[in-house]
């Protein structure tokens, strides 16, 4: 059983190496963690001795495939309890993360269970994202950000990149959410911002905005 940081910093090395896609700097995982190198790198040791992280000097670490099923796990309880709190408890979109992250460190798998079967089984959380089974299988769909549309794209919106709650909220104000078809109308050279349709409600993205908003591939 892992403490309540070794689980923070395991989920942050997972979403930082986009899922063990590649290896992540221990400058990098102390500043998203907020915290001082010497600190992260005594829990680099940690998560290494349980096997849950691999690390190579001058390259960084990386999740194992021990530590990978770990992070899952982790992720899966956090997406759980937006759901429950957005879909039972009338919670917003913005308001979730931060009570999701503490409810993310209940150890009962049987709890867990109980939600899922609860929620009717759901395959993604409120903001689009894919919610691991209880085996740390997760189904990921093709996509791609709003950003790197072609004028005249048609598609759906999948899921928001960041939980920042004043951009949930700015979201919210404009449409933009899992779910909404949206169509690009207009792209500016000059600073890459964007004109688009979301159903029939014209809008414009600044880059910064779009880079955050997934849709379909």
């Amino acid at each position: 059983m892992l403490s309540l940081t070794e689980e923070n910093y395991l989920k942050a090395i997972y979403h930082l190496s986009e899922g063990g896609a590649k290896s992540v700097l221990t400058n990098d995982l102390a500043e998203a963690m907020c915290t001082k190198a010497a600190s992260t790198t005594d829990m680099i040791k940690k998560l290494s001795a349980k096997a849950l992280i691999s690390y190579e000097k001058y390259y960084g670490v990386n999740v194992s495939a021990k530590g990978k099923q770990a992070a899952l796990l982790i992720i899966r309880k956090h997406r759980l309890w937006e759901t429950f709190l957005v879909q039972k408890l009338n919670f917003t979109w913005d308001e979730v993360h931060e009570v999701a992250e503490q409810l993310e460190h209940i150890h009962s798998v049987h709890l867990i269970d109980k939600l899922e079967e609860f929620l009717g089984f759901p395959t993604v959380d409120p903001h689009g994202d894919a919610i691991p089974d209880r085996k740390g299988n997760i189904k990921l769909l093709p996509q791609v950000g709003a950003d790197q549309l072609k004028v005249g794209y048609q598609g759906t919106i999948i899921a928001v990149k960041d939980s920042d709650s004043n951009l949930l909220k700015y979201l919210d104000k404009i449409g933009a959410k899992p779910g909404k078809k949206l169509k690009v109308l207009a792209r500016e050279e000059y600073d890459e911002s964007m004109e688009i349709m979301i159903d029939d409600n014209k809008v414009f993205l600044s880059k910064d905005v779009s880079k955050n908003i997934l849709v379909t591939a």
